[in-house]
C-alpha cells in the first residue's frame, strides 16, 4: 500500500480549512480513512500545527483537531540518525531535511507538500496534493 508522507503546510491546510488547499488534502485524507493509502507524519508536524493553530482558535479545538487527525495517520520516528542525515545534509532548511529523512526511513513513497523546492534532493516523488490526485485518477 502506497504510504504518503504529509509535509507539515499540508496538514495545516486540512486542520485550518485553508482555502484553496482543503479540499485536495481533505480528498488525500478521504482516500487514507478509506484504507486505500496510508498517511504518514512527523511528530515535529504535530508540534508544529499545535503552535500554530493556537494562535487562531482555541487550545482544546487544535487538540480535538489533532485527536481525529492521529486516527488518520501514522507518526514517524525521529531519532538520532535522522538528526545526524539532517545536519550533514544538502538541504537548506534542517527542518526540511529532518521531515525528508523520516519520510525515508519510514518507507514512504511520495511525499505531498506545497513547497516541492523544499525537497528538490529527494530520491522519492515530491509533489502537492492536487498533483497526487491527478496521478492517481481522482
Amino acid at each position: 500500500m502506497t504510504r504518503i508522507f504529509l509535509d507539515t503546510n499540508v496538514i495545516l491546510d486540512l486542520l485550518a480549512e485553508r482555502v484553496p488547499f482543503f479540499d485536495s488534502i481533505a480528498k488525500v485524507a478521504t482516500l487514507a480513512d478509506q484504507k486505500k493509502i496510508i498517511l504518514m507524519a512527523s511528530p515535529l508536524s504535530f508540534t508544529t500545527v499545535e503552535y500554530v493553530l493556537t494562535k487562531f482558535e482555541p487550545s482544546e479545538s487544535v487538540l480535538n483537531k489533532l485527536r481525529k487527525f492521529k486516527i488518520l495517520c501514522k507518526v514517524c520516528e525521529v531519532n538520532e540518525e535522522i538528526i545526524d542525515k539532517g545536519l550533514n545534509s544538502n538541504f537548506k532548511d534542517f527542518e526540511d531535511a529532518v521531515q525528508y529523512f523520516t519520510a525515508i526511513q519510514s518507507g514512504c513513497n511520495i511525499i505531498i507538500t506545497r513547497n516541492g523546492k523544499d525537497f528538490k534532493y529527494s530520491t522519492i516523488p515530491v509533489m502537492a496534493a492536487d498533483e497526487y490526485l491527478s496521478s492517481v485518477g481522482c
